[in-house]
This record gives C-alpha cells, structure tokens and sequence, in this order.
C-alpha cells in the first residue's frame, strides 16, 4: 500500500469500529472535549498491528508522512495509532525524532491521554538514547501549553523507572512542583512515585524539605508505591 491508501485503509477500519457508547465512555475520562471515533483500545491496537506489517518494509522517511496525516485528523485514535508505530522504531529515535516529535506536541496535542503516549514513550526513547536531550526540558516548564509542562516531566518516566538520570528529574519535578494545572502537577507526582522504587532514598530527600509548599495531590501521587513507614512519613502534617 501507498502513504495514502494505509491512511484510508486505518480511517475505514476505525469508522467501521466506531460506537457511541464507547465515545461517551472515553470522554468521561477527560475534562476536554474528544474528537473521537469510540473504538476500544484493543481494537485500535489490531489496526495497528494490522498497519505495521504494511508499514515494515518501508523506506523510514515514509512512516513520518503516514504518521503526520494521523494526527492531523484531530482523532484521538489516529494520534494513537501514530503513536503504536513510532514506538516500534523506538531504538534509532535520537534528536531528528525529537524535534519531531516537539513539533507534533506543539501541533496537535489537546489531552492528557495523547501527551502521555508521545511524552512517555516517544519523547522517552530519544531521551533514552541521547540523554543529553533532557537539557532541552528545562524550557518546557515555562511554556504557556499546559501539554509541553506536563510533557516535560512525563517525558522523563522511563528513565524514573530504570533509575537513571535523578537528578534532572528532580530539577524539572522542582520547577513543576507548584505549577497552577493539576493535570501537570499530576504528572509530577506520578514521575516521583516511578523514581522511588529504584531511589527511595533520594525521592525521600527531595520531597520532604519540601512537602509544607507541595500539593497534597503532588504527595499522595507520590507516596502510592512507598513503604508504609515512608508514606506515613512524608504525608504527616
């Protein structure tokens, strides 16, 4: 298949697909309104998978074109597909693909779910391949889009989860920290909660000195996957 006929193939599946029951499902979920099919997420994954093996004889340069038509649409599923396949180039991802993908963030994203997947897994993977890109991060906290905050912390989760690069997560965390949008406050204190388990010690000492000016949402998020002593601590009034 052509660029364009993988596009009308996807668009014919997920209209196919489509239910009310699930749109109204989804949008509960969000505060924002969706521009949605109301697929479920299994069926959006088999497209996917469906899409991937058309896709993996490809030239590379062919996947952004197929990729930027998706998330042109607006369609939360055709953003989740474009984001499904990416992900299966995540290992060459390096800072090409992260201009890429900013762009896309500056572009397109208008929910939570959306920036989470590019931000967790996309933005993720040329951070994890090029760390030197986490310097880039420092300016997304100052950004008026509520979903470059929120990205520059989220963007940061895998290398919480693996334990790597603490230090500039609690440097970007600490900027966020007080952040009037509780949708970034949110990803604050889940990138806090992924960083214990690997450095609790460390998420300790950041968060106590300064758990009298966080949000108690920022600490509860936290505290989810602490010892019970740990948690008792740091919620104590």
């Amino acid at each position: 298949m052509t660029v364009r006929q993988l596009l009308t193939w996807i668009r014919s599946q997920l209209t196919a697909q489509a239910a009310p029951a699930v749109r109204q499902s989804v949008q509960r979920f969000s505060r924002e309104p969706l521009n949605t099919y109301g697929v479920p997420t299994a069926a959006v994954r088999k497209i996917e998978q469906a899409a991937w093996r058309e896709v993996k004889p490809w030239p590379p340069a062919h996947l952004t074109p197929l990729c930027e038509a998706l998330w042109r649409s607006g369609k939360l599923e055709e953003a989740a597909v474009a984001i499904y396949l990416y992900r299966r180039f995540r290992k060459r991802c390096g800072e090409a693909e992260f201009d890429l993908f900013e762009r896309w963030l500056d572009r397109y994203v208008d929910n939570w779910g959306c920036c989470d997947g590019l931000a967790s897994w996309l933005l993720a993977a040329s951070i994890g391949n090029q760390p030197e890109l986490i310097s880039r991060l420092e300016a997304w906290t100052r950004s008026a889009n509520r979903w470059k905050r929120r990205a520059a912390i989220v963007a940061l989760l895998q290398e919480a989860k693996q334990g790597r690069n603490t230090a500039a997560i609690f440097d970007i965390a600490g900027r966020l920290l007080e952040d009037s949008d509780d949708l970034v406050r949110k990803g604050v204190g889940w990138v806090l909660k992924e960083t214990y388990p690997k450095k609790p010690r460390e998420a300790l000492a950041f968060l106590e000195p300064r758990k009298a000016r966080a949000p108690r949402l920022v600490l509860r998020l936290a505290a989810e996957k602490m010892t019970a002593r740990d948690r008792a601590r740091l919620l104590a009034r």
